[in-house]
């Protein structure tokens, strides 16, 4: 299955230890992973001033999600109904990378549910689906 991962997903996942780390180990090892170049871009930013992170940290994260991932475009924008531009290039980019699943933590986000074919979940319902465990609830 392809997934795409939100920007504060996978900055959780190489900054922290817990459920965002374990959701992207997952992805990459049982699923394809799908990424843009404004995925990374974002990615970069908030690992450098959320989370101090050093350059080299940085740009090992950034050239580990270059192998072996689904590059997908962020253009054009899709017509979704969502404030921040940032979210609606994310969402573009799962899209046009094929991604059945998209995983986010950004409430905004998660409202819309769906897009086209694209569920839209948080990180703790994918790791119930991946565990069996979706008829529980949240």
């Amino acid at each position: 299955m392809r997934v795409f991962l939100d920007t504060n997903v996978i900055a959780s996942a190489t900054a922290t230890r817990g459920l965002c780390a374990d959701v992207l180990r997952t992805v990459i090892e049982f699923h394809e992973l799908v990424v843009s170049e404004h995925l990374l871009g974002e990615l970069q930013r908030i690992l450098k001033d959320k989370f101090g992170s050093s350059p080299d940290l940085v740009d090992d994260v950034v050239q580990l999600l270059h192998q072996d991932t689904v590059m997908a475009a962020s253009q054009p924008l899709l017509n979704v109904a969502l404030k921040d531009v940032d979210d609606i290039a994310i969402i573009t980019s799962a899209v046009n990378g094929g991604a059945e699943l998209l995983v986010t933590g950004d409430k905004e986000m998660l409202t819309l549910k769906r897009v086209g074919t694209l569920d839209i979940i948080t990180p703790r319902q994918f790791w119930e689906r991946e565990r069996g465990l979706s008829g529980r609830g949240e």
